[in-house]
């Protein structure tokens, strides 16, 4: 089953796989001018475009692009970006510049990458205690390095 893609904005570019092999589809930045991210600064970029994931039993996940990170230190601002499947806004992406050189975005440029991925959602059901497990309560750490 595939998903819904409208155009939001002139410019707009759809959301392509790089290679048959790509998990996530590359976003594109929709802008009329150049943006430069500051040193430690958070921008939203607009990517002109709105979806329709055709099923409650999915969600997109807004991912870094691996080059963008690693090598500009431009990440999203919120680390990973949810995207219900009712949402129908335009699909904006925050990216932060953790770096210490000024980025510039220059339109059409690919900023993220978004990851279709199946969701599950059962009921909450509270309960009084918690069946034991080897791990129990540790955390952070409590396996060992």
């Amino acid at each position: 089953m595939g998903f819904c893609v409208k155009r939001v904005r002139p410019g707009a570019a759809l959301p392509q796989r790089a290679t048959s092999g790509s998990a996530g589809y590359d976003l594109r930045a929709c802008l009329e001018e150049e943006v430069t991210i500051l040193p430690g600064q958070t921008v939203t970029i607009p990517t002109g475009l709105a979806i329709d994931l055709g099923s409650p039993d999915r969600a997109a996940f807004i991912f870094a692009r691996s080059g963008l990170g690693i090598k500009h230190g431009v990440v999203p601002g919120n680390c990973v970006g949810v995207i219900d499947s009712d949402y129908r806004g335009e699909i904006l992406v925050g990216l932060h510049n953790r770096s210490d050189t000024p980025y510039t975005i220059v339109p059409g440029d690919r900023i993220a990458q978004m990851i279709l991925l199946p969701v599950l959602t059962p009921a909450v059901e509270e309960v009084d205690a918690l069946e034991d497990s080897d791990r129990g309560a540790g955390g952070f750490g409590s396996t060992g390095r």
